[in-house]
């Protein structure tokens, strides 16, 4: 069972609608968010969801976000295995969503953060694919950094939506169940 909910981005309207914020984009959908109080804390915002899921937004940037979950997970006695982390994912194209435990990081820093500070990369993850620079010879970080352009802002959408409906189910549920179908559902602009 999920106690905590990192959600991973960059701070400040500068970097609001990066593609390496999908994390704390899908946080500030509605159907996550409208309940939500949000306080500074554990070099964070930091919220309860339904009554008992502690989530995370950390203010530390991308590359230092272990930081503040493991701050949390340590004042709440949380192991990495009841950890799900939300986070952009280079390796899946734009539209892919999925549901993994575990695994390697990717080089993703974010990632590289989280096993650092809590000792394990044994968390779940909820990763957002946004796919890698086209064409191939331009540099990771700037499109990492880069906004969704509008032509993919309908598919993102879609995306956040989905990616929300899983969020819900595999808090309210065990992690284990969704599995199958969300290894790395391709979500459709018709449904």
């Amino acid at each position: 069972m999920i106690e905590l909910a990192a959600f991973l981005g960059n701070p400040g309207k500068e970097y609001s609608h990066n593609r390496h914020n999908a994390g704390f984009l899908l946080a500030e959908k509605p159907i996550i968010n409208s309940e939500l109080k949000w306080q500074k804390k554990f070099k964070g915002f930091y919220a309860v969801f339904g009554g008992r899921v502690h989530f995370i937004k950390p203010l530390t940037f991308m590359n230092l976000s272990g930081e503040s979950v493991s701050q949390a997970a340590s004042f709440f006695k949380i192991k990495p295995e009841a950890i799900l982390v939300i986070h952009d994912e280079l390796e899946l194209p734009l539209g892919v969503v999925s549901l993994k435990f575990g695994g390697g990081l990717g080089g993703h820093n974010g990632l590289r953060s989280m096993k650092a500070s809590l000792g394990s990369a044994d968390f779940w993850r909820i990763r957002l694919g946004i796919g890698r620079p086209v064409p191939d010879d331009k540099r990771v970080i700037d499109w990492v950094l880069s906004d969704f352009d509008s032509g993919e802002k309908e598919i993102l959408d879609k995306v956040l939506d989905a990616a929300a409906e899983l969020l819900l189910k595999v808090l309210a549920g065990n992690p284990e169940d969704f599995l199958p179908e969300w290894a790395k559902k391709k979500v459709t602009l018709d449904g």
